[in-house]
């Protein structure tokens, strides 16, 4: 096999050849010891689709590590099974099933208003989505008509919801490499989003706000100066998250280059939102196909080039001053009067007339859909949830990881932002 990030380069970095990466710092010391690995055409006898070579385990050259199910960075109880040759990663495989699961067959043997409090479940850091894409697959098959009020108070939930996950995944991807500082302060800011939610829903977590028809209660007084008040605490975190992070030369050193997802890969393996946008690829449901109020909000879709661990972190931080943009704008538009929400008929006997629908939306991870079939019963006959980490935790892992060193693994997976109910739902 041969190293392709040991070569010496006349500008800096005896790794990358980037100068600005470490400015300031004398080369002398930064490690020359190689972080990936490309494998040559001997090591690729029986190679699979990832890029994997062929590994005997008899060889003794090989040896079998798991890594997980506890919390390896920020990506839930999943575990990776790897097949390592000295630090070098040959092969991964992702195992998932030791979380909540199995939602879709739960959901078929539960009334319409029972799966209300199920559907937040399948993603536990950003489960609003989930609310909002199974009330409007319901709305949409009955026919129900969702005041004004109540669609602008959902998109606020769904922007708190984004902000909420991205502070929380911005301490995992950068704890995922040792930096550990910044995870306290994200979560110390997370932690006050959740008393607004608290407010604003009765819970912290699980939030079940957004019902079938509208929501469950309105804005609490003072919400909209506390809101503001935060907001303002989060701008500041962010500018010196941008410091200790995007201008370290460590986080710098182990996140570029790590992870490359090729343009072509992107259509090929289904891959949505940052990771796709990181590619240069400017898609986002919230434009593409505007829900909600997203049409009258004033925003634009935030893309990068290099596409690997750096710029997909990128992506996401510029994307958590995006949503602090849209939380002000939202908070202006919602109507001070008017209903939030519509009548239901007997929610214990709802039957809701044969049909099916589907319904999309953009959340942190990318692309999430929810497939609905009714048979007039009161029943769902089919609910087919989509969500990003499906390809994102499975096959786009499993392709990058190959060649990667182990240390790297954990950063790796985190800047893929996956969570393991979406996968095995």
């Amino acid at each position: 096999m041969s190293d392709t990030r040991t070569s010496e380069t006349s500008s800096g970095n005896p790794r990358t050849g980037d100068t600005e990466l470490y400015r300031g710092i004398d080369t002398r010391y930064v490690p020359e010891v190689p972080r990936y690995v490309e494998f040559d055409d001997r090591d690729r006898t029986g190679a699979s689709d990832t890029g994997a070579p062929d590994v005997d385990l008899d060889s003794g050259k090989y040896l079998k590590l798991w890594q997980g199910p506890n919390h390896p960075g920020i990506t839930g109880n999943m575990s990776v099974e790897l097949t390592v040759s000295g630090d070098t990663v040959y092969a991964l495989k992702t195992h998932v099933g030791y979380l909540h699961r199995g939602f879709e067959k739960l959901m078929e043997r539960r009334t319409y208003i029972q799966n209300f409090p199920l559907v937040c479940r399948i993603c536990v850091p950003e489960p609003d989505f989930n609310e909002y894409l199974y009330a409007a697959s319901v709305e949409d098959l009955s026919g129900l008509e969702v005041p004004d009020k109540a669609n602008w108070l959902r998109i606020l939930t769904l922007e708190m919801a984004r902000l909420t996950s991205f502070l929380q995944w911005i301490g995992g991807q950068v704890g995922a490499f040792g930096m550990g500082t910044i995870g306290q302060w994200t979560v110390t800011h997370r932690d006050y989003m959740l008393d607004l939610f608290e407010e604003l829903t009765g819970g912290r977590i699980y939030h079940m706000y957004i019902i079938p028809g509208g929501v469950r209660a309105d804005l609490p007084e003072g919400f909209e100066d506390r809101m503001e008040g935060l907001l303002v605490k989060i701008e500041k975190l962010l500018s010196e998250i941008d410091l200790a992070m995007f201008h370290n030369a460590v986080f710098k050193m182990r996140a570029k280059g790590l992870g490359v997802i090729t343009k072509d890969m992107i259509d090929r393996y289904g891959i949505t939102g940052p990771n796709a946008r990181a590619a240069g690829i400017a898609r986002d449901i919230r434009k593409d196909e505007p829900y909600l109020g997203y049409d009258e909000l004033d925003f634009e879709v935030v893309t990068a080039e290099d596409s690997d661990a750096y710029a997909r972190a990128w992506v996401r931080f510029q994307e958590m001053h995006q949503s602090i943009s849209l939380i002000r704008q939202i908070m202006k538009r919602i109507p001070k009067t008017g209903p939030i929400h519509t009548k239901l008929p007997n929610v214990l006997h709802w039957r809701i007339p044969p049909g099916q629908t589907w319904h999309r939306a953009e959340c942190t991870r990318g692309e999430y859909g929810y497939y609905m079939v009714a048979d007039g019963t009161i029943y769902p006959r089919r609910v087919y949830v989509r969500g990003p980490s499906y390809t994102h935790a499975v096959a786009v892992m499993e392709k990058l990881a190959v060649g990667t060193n182990i240390a790297d693994i954990a950063g790796l997976m985190v800047s893929l932002h996956t969570y393991p109910p979406e996968i095995e739902r």
